[in-house]
């Protein structure tokens, strides 16, 4: 089964542009100099990191299809990503970041099998009630 009738929401090309656009959100946040933060707390950044890659893997997951391409290129960008940082004379390169990513990914393709994995569908349906136009 290929990915569009697999996944055929009705909304399907909004669905795929917000997981980009979240993509996009983490790439500049991996690489803009960080700025001055108050002490993490209990690993906050690392918990970032987790759910992060968590939230886009099961997104993705749910976008296209539960394939083993997107954890796969969510732990890869991880950690090109973290190696990056260590080329802006800024950041520096974490590899527990990049662990925190890895379990992240895991742990989103782990909940792509939950029944959380319905939660786009069904927003998706709720979208297609909402904005239908009742007939006269």
């Amino acid at each position: 089964m290929n990915d569009l009738t697999q996944n055929a929401y009705r909304y399907t090309p909004l669905w795929r542009c917000l997981g980009w656009t979240m993509v996009a959100v983490v790439v500049v946040l991996s690489l803009l100099p960080q700025l001055p933060q108050p002490p993490s707390v209990l690993g906050w950044d690392k918990a970032q990191h987790f759910l992060a890659y968590a939230v886009l893997t099961v997104w993705f997951c749910q976008c296209y299809s539960r394939h083993w391409r997107w954890p796969a290129f969510f732990v890869a960008l991880g950690g090109v990503l973290e190696l990056l940082q260590g080329f802006t004379g800024v950041r520096t390169t974490d590899p527990f970041d990049i662990l925190a990513n890895s379990i992240g990914v895991s742990i989103g393709l782990g909940l792509s099998f939950t029944p959380l994995a319905s939660g786009l569908r069904r927003f998706d349906d709720l979208v297609s009630r909402c904005l239908e136009t009742p007939a006269e």
